[in-house]
């Protein structure tokens, strides 16, 4: 990230791009992109204008909901921005920013370890580029952490610039998902994964079985 971040002007310019190539369909307010970019709204604002200097992104006006102080929804046409189909470098930056190897894995691991007594991590889905799968981490263990867990998805996610897909289990729950052929579990074992981190509860347990 640090590397990127110096190559392309920035870490919150690598987040904001990464924002707008992961979600090319989706437009973002600037509320959207301080949020899920996690970065100062001035900052926001001056990597939006460059971005939009360069023509990666334009502007697009679009209806968003929104919950007032009682829980009621309504809706309003905000301004904002989406990527830009017409800029000629989209593979190529995709190929840096999104094909690539997001972290290294060990990197992935030691951010998890402070969870908890963690038994298994396994990654799927963005972090090895397969958008088939329904998940992209999955979290086992014991005394887990949850708010901490919380708060290190939600860096990830602002550093990805996209939702992650994810589950959270204590060690018994899981075996007993596991047993009873839960669908979620078997499609993350079936399909294309990683384990990054594997406890003594599961050293000699095939879980693709």
């Amino acid at each position: 990230m640090e590397i990127l971040g110096k190559l392309l002007g920035g870490i919150p310019r690598v987040k904001i791009m990464r924002l707008f190539l992961l979600n090319a369909d989706e437009p973002f307010g600037i509320d959207d992109v301080i949020e899920r970019s996690r970065i100062q709204r001035a900052v926001a604002r001056k990597t939006i204008t460059s971005l939009m200097a360069m023509a990666l992104i334009e502007k697009k006006s679009f209806i968003q909901e929104f919950e007032d102080t009682q829980g009621r929804i309504t809706k309003k046409r905000i301004q904002g921005w989406m990527l830009s189909e017409k800029f000629p470098y989209i593979n190529e930056l995709k190929q840096l920013l999104v094909e690539g190897e997001f972290f290294k894995h060990a990197e992935l691991a030691k951010r998890f370890k402070p969870a908890g007594r963690v038994q298994l991590l396994v990654i799927s889905g963005i972090f090895i580029q397969d958008s088939e799968t329904r998940l992209d981490l999955l979290i086992v263990g014991d005394n887990l952490r949850k708010s901490f867990i919380q708060k290190t998805i939600s860096v990830l996610e602002s550093e990805l610039g996209k939702e992650l897909r994810y589950a959270v289990f204590e060690t018994a729950d899981f075996k007993y998902r596991i047993a009873m052929y839960d669908k979620l579990l078997r499609d993350v074992f079936e399909y294309p994964h990683e384990q990054l981190i594997t406890g003594k509860e599961f050293s000699t347990f095939s879980l693709a079985k």
